[in-house]
């Protein structure tokens, strides 16, 4: 991996989705004192809607466009100088004008979190409209990997303790 000094204070997590990155990230963030946002909360508080809704009404390149709106939103603010922890959709990293975006103003952690506990993680949970197929839900997890593995570290979750995730995240020689 080759590190290159970031000019601006953001930290970006990513993963797959029930990885943990709004938790963890909360964590962060309260521990730095920095701002926290979780993208997704922040697309339902805004549009007055649920992801899932979002999908049903208007498909995900609709979604796709909000969350990247949100991106340029916080990076605007980043860029300022302002520090934030911002937790990704699990998405979020699909359109390569976010990924530029993100790589260029702060530092991507990767939560990678196995396939097993993200199941476990799910239950039953039907509102995260990429997992309601529960079949294809292994060939997403498989097809974005790669992508995830382009962040600047990563940091492996292996149980649910996210204090414990914080710390090795607040671990990492950026701090």
């Amino acid at each position: 991996m080759m590190l290159k000094l970031k000019r601006t204070p953001g930290l970006y997590l990513l993963g797959f989705m029930a990885s943990g990155k709004t938790t963890i990230g909360y964590a962060v963030a309260q521990k730095l004192g920095w701002s926290f946002a979780d993208l997704d909360s922040e697309i339902e508080r805004e549009q007055g809607s649920s992801i899932a809704d979002i999908f049903a009404l208007h498909g995900e390149p609709h979604f796709r466009e909000l969350e990247s709106d949100v991106i340029r939103r916080h990076i605007g603010r980043i860029e300022a100088g302002l520090p934030w922890v911002i937790a990704l959709g699990g998405g979020a990293i699909l359109r390569p004008a976010n990924w530029e975006l993100i790589q260029n103003n702060g530092v991507t952690v990767w939560l990678d979190c196995p396939l097993e506990v993200v199941r476990r993680r799910l239950g039953d949970d039907v509102t995260r409209p990429l997992a309601r197929d529960r079949a294809g839900l292994a060939r997403l997890y498989e097809t974005r990997r790669p992508l995830y593995s382009r962040a600047d570290f990563r940091i492996e979750i292996d149980s649910d303790d996210a204090i414990e995730a914080a710390s090795r995240i607040l671990r990492l020689p950026i701090f």
